[in-house]
C-alpha cells in the first residue's frame, strides 16, 4: 500500500469507527426510550378506558336501580332490568351484557345467539377461561379482566377490556367492555415517532461522517492529482504509439507478403502451366505432377493473400468499413463453417479511418475468439448509430466464459481492445452465459478524436 493511501486511512478508520460506535450507542438508548414511552402512552390509555368503563357500568346500575331496589325478585321484574339494559348502549361497539353465577348468558345484545347458553367452558384465543374469569374478579371486587372477544362493527377477533359487578340478590354478573384495538395502535405510533427520530438524528450523524470523510479523501487525492493525470496522460499516449507501432509493422508485413511472395508464387504458377503444356506431348506423368503442383500452389496463394488481408485488409482502404468487414465475415464463414451475419446500420454515415481500423480489429479479434474458444454455430455482428453513439455488438451462442478470468488468462487481446476503445472516449463490455455471449463497443459520434 502506498504511504498516501495509507495516511488517508489511518485518517478515515478512526473517524468511521467512532461513528459506528455513536450509531451503535443511539439505537441502544432509542429501543429502551421506545419501551418505555409505549408503556407510558398504553398505562395512561388503560387508565382513562377503566374510569370510563365505571362510569358505563355506573350508568347501567342506575337504570335498573328502582327494579332492584324496589325488592322484588320474580322473573317479570327481572325480564324488565334485561330488557332496559338490552336496549341501552354506548358508540359503535358499546354494551352491556348479564350473566349468571353459573356462566350462563342472560343477555347479549350484540350476539344474540348466545343467549341461554352456558359459556362456563369458553375460551378465548389465548386459552383464557373468559367467563369463569369475569366472574372471578366480580367476585373478588376489582372487575377489571383483559381477554379477546369478537367486536361486533369488524367481526375479528380483538382485545377487550371488561368491568363487571355481582347483583348478589338475583345472582347476576352485570357488565360491559371496550374493545383496546385503538390502544395498539397508539403504542404503535409511539414507537414509530421514536424511531422516526433516532432514524433522522443517526441520518444526520452519518451525513456529517460522510462529509468528514469526503473531506478527508479530497485532501488525500488533492495532493497527488497533477502527478496522477500527468502519469495517465503518459500512459495513454504510450498505449497508443503500441498500438500504432503494431498497425505499422502489420502493414509492412502485408505488403511485403503481397508484393513480394505472392507475385513470385504467381510467377511459379505461370512456369509450372507451361511445363504441363509441354509435357502434354511427353511423359504422360508429368502432367499430372505439375496439375497437383499447380493445385498446391494456388492453394498457397489464396492462404498468403487471406493472410494479407488480416494482416491489413485492402478492402478497407479502398471501399471503406461495411466492405471490408462484409468481406471478412464471408471468410470466416467460409473458414469455419460458422454461420454468421453482418447488420450494418451505418447508412450516410461516414467513419474515418483511424475509427474503421479500430472497428474492425475488434471485430477481427472478436470473430477469432469465437473461433477459437466459443464452440459457437451462430455469430453476429451489428454496427449501428443513434442517440449520438456509434454501437458495435458481437453475439454468438457459444458456451459463454467468465470475462474477469478472460482478462487474467488471454488479458493481451481483450485488453488492446479496451484500449483501442478507450482511445476514442468509448465504452466496451462483456456479458457471457452459457448459449450466450455479447461484446458490445460505445464510441461517441461527437468524439473531437473523430472531427
Amino acid at each position: 500500500m502506498q504511504l498516501k493511501h495509507k495516511i488517508v486511512t489511518l485518517s478515515v478508520l478512526p473517524l468511521i469507527v467512532s461513528v459506528l460506535f455513536i450509531c451503535i450507542l443511539v439505537f441502544a438508548q432509542s429501543r429502551k426510550l421506545e419501551e418505555d414511552q409505549a408503556r407510558l402512552v398504553e398505562s395512561s390509555i388503560m387508565a382513562a378506558k377503566k374510569a370510563e368503563l365505571k362510569n358505563y357500568l355506573g350508568l347501567a346500575m342506575s337504570l335498573i336501580a328502582p327494579l332492584y331496589d324496589s325488592g322484588a325478585d320474580d322473573d317479570d321484574t327481572r325480564q324488565r332490568a334485561l330488557q332496559i339494559l338490552s336496549r341501552a348502549s354506548f358508540g359503535l361497539d358499546g354494551y352491556f351484557f348479564v350473566y349468571d353465577r353459573h356462566g350462563k348468558s342472560l343477555m347479549h345484545p350484540r350476539q344474540a345467539e348466545l343467549v341461554g347458553k352456558d359459556l362456563i367452558g369458553m375460551t378465548d384465543n389465548k386459552g383464557l377461561l373468559v367467563i369463569q374469569a369475569l366472574l372471578k374478579s366480580a367476585e373478588r371486587g376489582d372487575g377489571y379482566q383483559l381477554y379477546d372477544w369478537q367486536k361486533p362493527s369488524t367481526g375479528q377477533s380483538t382485545g377487550k377490556l371488561a368491568y363487571v359487578v355481582m347483583l348478589e340478590r338475583w345472582g347476576w354478573m352485570l357488565g360491559t367492555g371496550i374493545y383496546i384495538d385503538d390502544v395498539e395502535v397508539a403504542t404503535l405510533k409511539s414507537r414509530q415517532e421514536v424511531a422516526s427520530g433516532v432514524l433522522t438524528t443517526v441520518l444526520a450523524i452519518a451525513s456529517f461522517s460522510l462529509l468528514a470523510v469526503l473531506v478527508i479523501f479530497a485532501g488525500g487525492l488533492m495532493l497527488n492529482v497533477s502527478e496522477h493525470r500527468l502519469a495517465d496522460r503518459k500512459l495513454s499516449a504510450l498505449n497508443q504509439r503500441i498500438v500504432d507501432l503494431q498497425e505499422e509493422e502489420r502493414s509492412r508485413v502485408a505488403r511485403e507478403l503481397h508484393d513480394g511472395i505472392s507475385q513470385e508464387l504467381v510467377s511459379i504458377k505461370f512456369q509450372f502451366e507451361l511445363a504441363a503444356m509441354e509435357l502434354d506431348n511427353g511423359r504422360a506423368g508429368g502432367l499430372d505432377n505439375l496439375r497437383n503442383g499447380t493445385t498446391r500452389l494456388a492453394s498457397a496463394i489464396g492462404e498468403v493473400r487471406r493472410i494479407s488481408h488480416d494482416l491489413r485488409p485492402s478492402l478497407l482502404d479502398t471501399l471503406g468499413l461495411s466492405p471490408a468487414i462484409d468481406q471478412h465475415v464471408r471468410d470466416f464463414e467460409q473458414r469455419t463453417g460458422i454461420r454468421t451475419q453482418y447488420e450494418c446500420g451505418l447508412t450516410d454515415i461516414e467513419v474515418d479511418a483511424e475509427l474503421s481500423l479500430t472497428l474492425f480489429r475488434i471485430i477481427q479479434e472478436a470473430l477469432a475468439n469465437v473461433d477459437r474458444h466459443a464452440k459457437a454455430s451462430v455469430a453476429i455482428i451489428s454496427i449501428s448509430a443513434h442517440d449520438g453513439l456509434l454501437v458495435l455488438r458481437v453475439e454468438d451462442n457459444g458456451r459463454g466464459f467468465d470475462p474477469s478470468a478472460a482478462y487474467e488468462s488471454h488479458g493481451i487481446g481483450l485488453r488492446n481492445l479496451r484500449e483501442r476503445v478507450e482511445h476514442h472516449r468509448g465504452s466496451f463490455s462483456i456479458a457471457s452465459s452459457a448459449g450466450r455471449t455479447e461484446l458490445q463497443v460505445q464510441i461517441p459520434m461527437n468524439n473531437p478524436r473523430l472531427a
